[in-house]
């Protein structure tokens, strides 16, 4: 049958990409929303749209049953479900066509037979998919260490652990076992050798039900943070011919040994020594078949939905492929601290557009981030005719964005591209183990003169409207004014900066006692200012106390902070306060006021955007307030306890981040 109107069973970024081929095939849309997302982008983008009561995962997108109602109220015909969510739910898929709905994914034995990871690898290793030989945990010996835990239902790193101690084991299958049930509602762990510096390689495939199966090249997804990738590229770099028809060969075989049809990713590990291991078949579209696109020529949900109506595909072997290209996840998160999630108004998200480029996301400058869902922002991709030349036109292009809002993952993205390792495509899983301290470090950049550019612009914006009116006397000086402070806090660093400026003859705001320093122009949106002897342009804009500076090669922002400070902002010492807005899960047991608390002991569990957080106790002393409690909404810096310290306690950080999703 032909699709007429497609229901996407999904958010953000990947609805509005599926969007975007409907409109170009002129089929009509079908949104479905939570409350969170009311105002979302994607809800924006549809032709119609459904409202799924709630703002939780488990009660709206995960609801297939109000999906599926959804899809027949609106009139679909078909239902894609994207990725994550539903997408590899065999009940749902069966549930759409039961309703009478094509469902643009691949057959529900398909998705069955590749759900749980130990029965995946049982039926590959009968197609002959290279394998790692699984281990008994109860017989495990030191012979046998590193190992890996895993989930065998789910994915995005629950429920997986590294082991390299054998004493850990018990507890630490106890604990995988434990978050695989929380997130998946299936508890069943199994364990595997630990692969050192291993990468992480995958082959897209393309399947028709007239036995036509592509295999269609390689991706390299190795730049992860807590088994999430954060760069992909295809095609992977540095493998050998031999190799490469190893992988396609081994990704066909899987696909043909479940019947498999539409797109699906089958995912591989590499050694050092290029041995390839078959992980999993993810039986849906992945976040990165961007960069795969992009190579090959094609649309990928094009090709989902043809093959959803019954057509062959276009032609028994796949196109050749053109160039490289790489995509990068832009997250709202904050590398340096542990990775958390950040929220808030995105005030601007402007990627260069140019040649070779791509954005793919789910917001707009305007657009809140909210605590209930994965961080992601937006994908940027970037191809050209090799390696080098897609790494440099990426970096420049995020290097150029402007990105107003929650602090995000934008220059660790930079640097990673631009790091001799990644340049040389030294690849494997253990990358931001490694090099994250060195790419999170204070830049080069030069802060000072940023803040200098702020202080400008704000000397010459009007007052807004309904402000009293400055007091003047005269319409020209014959002396320059007195020198003006401003102070201003960098974030996310917390660097304090101090600026000194007045108005000259000419009502120019100069900068007080900068020498090597010339204001050629001010307005309040742009100063140009020259430094040692070189032109330099900075664009400023201003929400609220945030003032953003953006430059031809760094960012900026500041809070704009009163000339003195407020002595009711300190902080009783001991406070913990929320490192991010979410929600209180538990507190520990027995906790109240007057309690003894131990240095580094988790006292409070906050979650947000898929991730949980323990707050530890700081050092050893007594809780002398709890403002806590499981199910309170929080806001990020609100108190949720004090703990007077024992003076000899070392202290210790008070938030660590225990899972994602």
């Amino acid at each position: 049958m032909t699709i007429a109107t497609l229901l996407v069973a999904n958010r953000g970024e990947i609805a509005c990409r599926i969007f975007r081929t409907c409109r170009d095939l002129g089929i009509t849309t079908v949104a479905v929303y939570s409350d969170a997302d009311a105002d979302a982008l994607h809800v924006r983008e549809a032709d119609l749209a459904v409202r799924l009561p709630g703002s939780a995962p488990a009660d709206t997108y995960l609801r297939g049953d109000l999906v599926v109602a959804a899809a027949l109220a609106a009139g679909a015909d078909a239902v894609h479900p994207g990725y994550g969510f539903l997408s590899e739910n065999a009940a749902f898929a069966a549930a759409v066509q039961d309703a009478g709905l094509v469902w643009v994914g691949p057959p529900v034995k398909a998705i069955e037979l590749m759900a749980s990871k130990t029965r995946a690898k049982e039926l590959m290793a009968g197609a002959g998919v290279p394998l790692l030989a699984p281990v008994d945990p109860a017989a495990a010996t030191p012979d046998d260490l590193p190992l890996l835990l895993k989930a065998a239902s789910g994915g995005g790193g629950r429920g997986m652990r590294i082991v390299r101690e054998l004493d850990a084991l018990p507890g630490e299958l106890l604990a995988a076992a434990a978050e695989a049930t929380s997130a998946f509602g299936d508890g069943e762990v199994f364990a595997e050798p630990y692969v050192e510096r291993g990468r992480h390689v995958e082959v897209q495939v393309m399947a028709d039900e007239h036995d036509t199966v592509w295999a269609l090249g390689t991706r390299d997804c190795s730049l992860q943070r807590r088994h999430q990738k954060v760069i992909e590229e295809a095609p992977a770099p540095g493998l050998d011919e031999a190799l490469r028809t190893r992988l396609h060969d081994a990704a066909v075989a899987a696909a043909r040994a479940v019947g498999y049809r539409g797109a699906g990713t089958v995912e591989f590990l590499v050694s050092a020594d290029g041995r390839p291991y078959f992980l999993e078949m993810n039986t849906r579209l992945q976040v990165e078949h961007p960069v795969t696109e992009a190579v090959f020529g094609l649309d990928l949900v094009a090709l989902q939905l043809r093959v959803a109506e019954g057509e062959p595909l276009p032609a028994p072997e796949p196109p050749q492929p053109s160039g490289h290209a790489v995509e990068a996840r832009l997250y709202a998160e904050d590398p340096a601290r542990d990775w958390q999630p950040q929220t808030g108004a995105l005030f601007t998200l402007e990627v260069p557009e140019g040649p070779g480029l791509r954005l793919d996301t789910g917001y707009t400058g305007g657009d809140t981030i909210g605590v209930h869902y994965d961080p992601m922002l937006a994908k940027v991709i970037a191809h050209a005719p090799t390696r080098a030349e897609a790494l440099r036109l990426l970096a420049r292009a995020l290097e150029r964005a402007r990105i107003h809002g929650p602090v995000t993952n934008r220059e660790l993205l930079v640097r990673s591209l631009r790091h001799p390792d990644f340049a040389a495509a030294r690849l494997d899983t253990g990358f931001y183990d490694r090099h994250l301290a060195a790419l999170t470090a204070p830049g080069a950049g030069d802060p000072a003169t940023a803040a200098l550019a702020a202080a400008l612009a704000e000397a010459v914006r009007p007052a807004p409207a309904g402000s009293p009116a400055p007091a003047r006397f005269g319409a020209w000086r014959n002396v320059p004014s007195q020198p003006q402070l401003k102070r201003y806090r960098g974030e996310p660093d917390g660097t304090g900066h101090e600026v000194v400026y007045r108005t000259g003859r000419t009502g120019i705001p100069e900068p007080y006692e900068a020498p090597g320093v010339r204001v050629l122009t001010a307005a309040p949106d742009r100063v140009t200012l020259e430094v040692d002897g070189v032109t330099r342009h900075f664009a400023v804009r201003v929400h609220g106390d945030r003032v953003y500076v953006d430059t031809a090669d760094a960012s900026y922002t500041f809070t704009a902070l009163p000339r003195f400070t407020d002595p009711a902002t300190h902080t009783a010492p001991g406070s913990l306060l929320a490192p991010m807005p979410g929600t209180v899960v538990r507190l520990a047991e027995g906790l109240a006021a007057g309690a003894v608390v131990e240095a580094g002991q988790p006292l409070i569990w906050l979650e947000a955007m898929k991730m949980e957080h323990r707050i530890l106790a700081p050092a050893t002393g007594t809780l002398t307030a709890l403002h806590a409690a499981p199910g309170h909404q929080v806001e990020v810096g609100a108190l949720l306890a004090v703990v007077q310290e024992d003076p000899a306690a070392a202290p210790v950080p008070v938030s660590v981040p225990e899972e994602t999703a």
